[in-house]
């Protein structure tokens, strides 16, 4: 498990998780035959874009104090999916990549939520959450009718 000395390398870390779903997302959208499916997933890519603006700024204004010992105690293991999409993955398999994917950024941010006593890093921490949890559930959604489809 990777650890973790300041609060800058879990910012770092998030970010860089950010970015990973960026660049999956829009893989996902250029493989895309449905059009509906293809803006989803462009669009999912563009909020990314935008969280992970939240967390530079966030970081540039130093804002976040955590002290090392809560740092340290993240678990960040449970915050990363190592599966990859590939370019044979079935929509089913990306659907599934997407949600364990967004559950993760919900856990991690949550987390970071509960670990600050500052007020306005809190409500971010919280808002961003929120904004994955509401991902996952777009696609719960999507792979419950895709599913149904094909049963």
């Amino acid at each position: 498990m990777q650890t973790f000395h300041s609060i800058n390398e879990v910012l770092d870390f998030a970010m860089k998780s950010e970015q990973e779903a960026v660049d999956f997302y829009q893989s996902l959208a250029s493989r895309m035959q449905n059009q509906e499916m293809k803006d989803v997933f462009l669009q999912f890519a563009r909020e990314e874009v935008g969280h992970k603006a939240r967390l530079q700024k966030i970081k540039d204004e130093g804002l976040f104090d955590m002290d090392v010992e809560k740092v340290r105690d993240l678990k960040i293991a449970d915050y990363v999916v190592r599966s990859e999409s590939t370019e044979n993955m079935e929509y089913r398999d990306a659907l599934v990549l997407a949600m364990k994917r967004e559950k993760a950024a919900f856990k991690l941010y949550s987390t970071l939520a509960e670990r600050t006593d500052h007020q306005e890093l809190k409500k971010a921490f919280q808002a961003l959450a929120v904004e994955e949890s509401k991902h996952k559930l777009r696609f719960e959604l999507e792979y419950d009718d895709y599913v149904m489809r094909e049963n």
